[in-house]
């Protein structure tokens, strides 16, 4: 393998390297199926579409994880359930360390569940390339607004669950799996002391997305696949480039497959009920990852 014939730094700038060219690769393709679905918004055209679309974003993932396993020495902990399906539809819920979660996940679940797909922050629409992939491949783009500034423009309020609303409609016709991050940014120490969070190893989790989510796709969304994230050898902060160098050697992932509770199903929008139930099932959920969380670093020392 590479990893053991080059040097971090320039193994680093070859990953970097192949990742654009696979990106550059896959961007045309998948463009001129989203212009044609654009433009001949038909529906049998745009099932055909999104059917395309998801094949050539899921070979894009296909050639990375190929240049992974050339380039990184890392060994992969992977316990998953064993009744996975490219047909249903699953909300994946995962606590958030690091942008290489997203490499993780990608890797792990492509061709197990349908392809993933993220609510991004509207700002990441202007990454070169990647953001117009993300636009063509319907991923959402989010704009979050702070308290402060919805109370001086309350005209604002619920612009969030619009932008929600509409990306689930998308989703209803193709099986999908619907990422979302509760604690809403990556863990580092000082965040989790800012927000006085009970947790050991996470972040509070916020329950709005997984909420919105199960309330616009109750009749598709039945299955929750909740994941916990570690990387047992690197306990402090790590960047996306030390990733790349193969600083990285150890990736451990554990997920489970949830009915989604009766509890938590119906209108949190509308139901303040419904609400409360929703983020005492999330803090449920984050409780016991920060327990296994626990338990790993217990074994790791």
């Amino acid at each position: 393998m590479l990893y053991r014939l080059l040097p971090g730094q320039l193994i680093g700038a070859l990953t970097l390297l192949l990742y654009t060219i696979n990106t550059i690769f896959w961007f045309g393709p998948i463009l001129i199926i989203a212009f044609i679905k654009l433009i001949l918004p038909i529906k049998a055209i745009t099932a055909f579409c999104n059917y395309l679309l998801n094949f050539f974003a899921s070979s894009w993932i296909s050639i990375n994880t190929l240049v992974n396993k050339l380039t990184k020495p890392i060994t992969w902990e992977v316990t998953l359930p064993e009744n996975l399906s490219t047909k249903e539809w699953y909300l994946v819920v995962a606590n958030h360390k690091s942008w290489v979660d997203i490499l993780a996940l990608q890797q792990t679940l492509n061709g197990k569940i349908p392809f993933l797909k993220f609510f991004l922050k509207q700002e990441l629409f202007w990454i070169p390339v990647l953001g117009i992939a993300w636009w063509a491949l319907d991923f959402p783009f989010m704009k979050r607004y702070s308290k402060s500034y919805l109370k001086k423009n309350p005209h604002k309020k619920g612009k969030d669950f619009d932008t929600t609303k509409e990306a689930c409609e998308k989703f209803k016709s193709i099986p999908i799996s619907i990422m979302n991050f509760a604690e809403g940014t990556r863990f580092t120490a000082e965040k989790q002391a800012r927000q006085k969070s009970p947790y050991q190893h996470l972040l509070k989790p916020k329950s709005g997305g997984i909420g919105y989510v199960l309330t616009l796709m109750g009749d598709e969304i039945t299955k929750v696949l909740n994941i916990t994230i570690d990387y047992p050898d690197n306990q402090q902060a790590f960047s996306f480039w030390d990733y790349l160098c193969g600083r990285v050697r150890r990736i451990k992932l554990h997920a489970e497959l949830i009915d989604t509770p009766q509890s938590i199903k119906g209108d949190y929008i509308n139901d303040p009920n419904n609400r409360r139930e929703t983020q005492q099932w999330v803090n449920r959920l984050w409780q016991e990852k920060d327990e296994r969380l626990s338990n790993n670093e217990q074994n790791n020392s």
